[in-house]
């Protein structure tokens, strides 16, 4: 039996369900896909068999994705790397690109997205002016955004960052259990 020549791609989520559904549906849009659960089983099987490219959700339970990124593109320069959140800011969003994602989308996202982002990449859809206008966000996204940074400059601490933001803590918590407001 001939060897598989597609390019292949490991799909890095802690959703189970979401993780395999992506991977069917890369699968058939051409790539040979395998999947992992968190940080330890995604470094394991790059090693083994390691990918074209890779698939990265932000958070994996406890454990932070952005991680992955060094490491994954340390292993292979060329490597595409596509960051998917269901929590997306700006913050994060520039965090993952300097520390060499490819691109980064915002769940809901659909697999034609994510099949779009590892061919071409973020570089090349600037080259070629296919970046999406920017719009005027709303205020509620506008707060969501300043809260991230603020959360990311405390390294995550929900305590320093009520206090910086000189809001209760539960009133902090509540306003980052919600999804952040679109546009």
């Amino acid at each position: 039996m001939p060897a598989d020549t597609r390019r292949s791609v490991l799909v890095i989520d802690d959703d189970e369900r979401f993780a395999a559904t992506l991977a069917q549906a890369l699968d058939r849009r051409g790539w040979r896909t395998r999947v992992a659960h968190g940080i330890a089983a995604a470094l394991a099987a790059a090693r083994e068999d390691p990918p074209d490219a890779a698939v990265v959700d932000l958070r994996l339970g406890d454990e932070d994705g952005l991680t992955l990124i060094e490491p994954l593109r340390a292993d292979h320069p060329r490597r595409k790397i596509v960051v998917l959140t269901g929590y997306a800011s700006i913050t994060t969003a520039v965090k993952a690109i300097k520390l060499g994602a490819d691109d980064y989308l915002a769940k809901p996202v659909t697999a034609k997205d994510v099949a779009h982002a590892l061919v071409r990449g973020a570089e090349v859809q600037r080259r070629e002016g296919a970046e999406t206008p920017l719009e005027t966000m709303s205020p509620r996204r506008l707060e969501w955004e300043h809260i991230q940074r603020v959360l990311a400059e405390h390294d995550g601490n929900i305590s320093a960052t009520a206090r910086s933001l000189r809001m209760h803590r539960r009133t902090l918590q509540r306003k980052l259990s919600k999804r952040p407001a679109q546009g």
